[in-house]
């Protein structure tokens, strides 16, 4: 499912209009971007949470060259999913 897939799906589940629920998914993602860059943890109860991980820095090997290079330590997302969401999957 693609953004505006899941923009038509939310407008026939609430019966707002493409525009509103476009403006209402932008504005969720948006929230959790913002709460995700200044360091928040995001929980949506029964969907699932959103953290941010820092991965640290590492050796790894250039594969063009073979050559050693120095892989530096940096911030990630991560999504882990809910009990709800984990048994509708299974």
């Amino acid at each position: 499912m693609n953004k505006a897939e899941l923009v038509e799906k939310v407008a026939k589940q609430t019966g707002l209009t493409k525009r509103a629920s476009r403006e209402a998914v932008d504005a969720i993602t948006s929230a959790i971007v913002d709460s995700l860059s200044s360091g928040d943890k995001v929980t949506l109860v029964g969907f699932g949470s959103f953290k941010v991980m820092t991965r640290k820095s590492r050796r790894g090997r250039n594969p063009q060259t073979g050559e050693e290079i120095q892989i530096p330590a940096k911030s990630v997302p991560k999504f882990e999913p809910g009990k709800n969401l984990r048994e509708k999957v299974l």
